[in-house]
């Protein structure tokens, strides 16, 4: 394990002012989100879409790192240039989501374990050949009657911490995403319980693997009310939620923490963002962003499949990307969202 590297990766993927960019759909999902807006469900789409993206003039400026998927990184830019060059010809470290998936958990109704350990080790191995410097593996927790249960925590958090610590014997950064999903009528109290048992159970396991801390990126959800909870707080009581349930929580020696936008309104997530940045005490960590949606759903709702969209899809993905940008330094203001129009 070279850890010079790794924590040189790991600042370079979030480097300031900057995020990652969540574009690793796998290939139903994003499947799904074409057929919303009648576009076709093809492999050519799909390459085309991710193009898209990848050649938009300005992404740089606000994107430190992007995460692909498996069949994105084995494809040319339409300029016939590997995905992953092209992201580090532009200054952005390609990265690679490398989970199976969340599955039923065996004996435990309701609840999900992810999957892809058999053989991550010589995919690891082939990714780095590819170009990839990082990786992302996502659990799924989901709040409920009775649930989370210890062992559906127990589970993925040891599967987590097994994958980071093959991720840096491989040289790339692991991305570890506990995610607690936003779905139920959970309160906000109840998500924050929820989200410190489950980083707590995460990081035992993680020093238990022998995961080298300062080599990581954490990519949790934001401690949110559910989306059926009666009680929406605002997003400066959001802010000051989560970040005390990451003080409890996280090791300074993690350098970054990178937000999942999970479901979350574009709107929304920036302005939550934003709201951890403005009139607080420094904190040991920087507080990113990984978005997914949140940043490329405004550009393919613009660029519906047809290519003379395709300029004016890339400005709306450059905006909103611009947008959390300005909230990781608390420079963000709802006035920007009229800029980008």
């Amino acid at each position: 394990m070279n850890h010079t590297l790794l924590s040189a990766t790991a600042r370079l993927m979030t480097a300031d002012g900057k995020g990652l960019l969540a574009m690793d759909e796998s290939n139903p999902t994003c499947n799904k989100r074409f057929a919303a807006l009648g576009i076709a469900q093809t492999e050519a789409m799909r390459r085309a879409y991710r193009d898209l993206i990848v050649t938009a003039p300005g992404l740089s400026g606000s994107i430190a790192g992007a995460i692909l998927c498996d069949e994105t990184i084995g494809q040319q830019t339409l300029a016939g240039v590997a995905f992953a060059q092209a992201l580090a010809d532009a200054g952005i470290v390609p990265g690679i989501k490398v989970d199976a998936g969340a599955k039923p958990l065996a004996g435990h109704s309701g609840e999900l374990v992810t999957e892809g350990l058999d053989g991550l080790r010589e995919r690891l191995a082939a990714y780095w050949q590819l170009g990839a410097r990082f990786a992302k593996w996502r659990a799924v927790i989901t709040i409920g009657h009775g649930l989370p249960g210890r062992a559906c925590i127990a589970a993925n958090a040891h599967a987590l911490a097994r994958y980071a610590a093959l991720c840096q014997e491989a040289g790339l950064v692991p991305i570890v995403e506990p995610e607690v999903l936003m779905d139920g009528e959970h309160t906000l109290a109840h998500c924050a319980a929820v989200t410190e048992r489950v980083l707590q159970v995460v990081f035992a396991q993680l020093q238990e693997q022998s995961v080298l801390l300062e080599g990581l990126v954490l990519k949790p959800n934001m401690v949110l009310p559910g989306l059926a909870c009666t009680q929406q707080e605002g997003a400066g009581v959001i802010a000051d939620t989560t970040v005390r349930c990451l003080l409890r929580t996280v090791p300074a020696a993690v350098p970054a923490i990178a937000f999942l936008s999970g479901g979350q309104a574009p709107e929304q997530a920036s302005e939550r963002l934003n709201a951890m940045h403005v009139g607080r005490a420094a904190v040991p960590w920087a507080l990113t962003f990984s978005f997914a949606r949140a940043i490329q759903q405004p550009a393919l709702a613009l660029w519906r499949g047809q290519d003379a969209n395709v300029a004016a899809a890339q400005r709306a993905l450059v905006h909103r990307a611009n947008c959390n940008g300005a909230a990781r330094d608390g420079r963000y203001s709802a006035a920007m969202e009229g800029e980008g129009t």
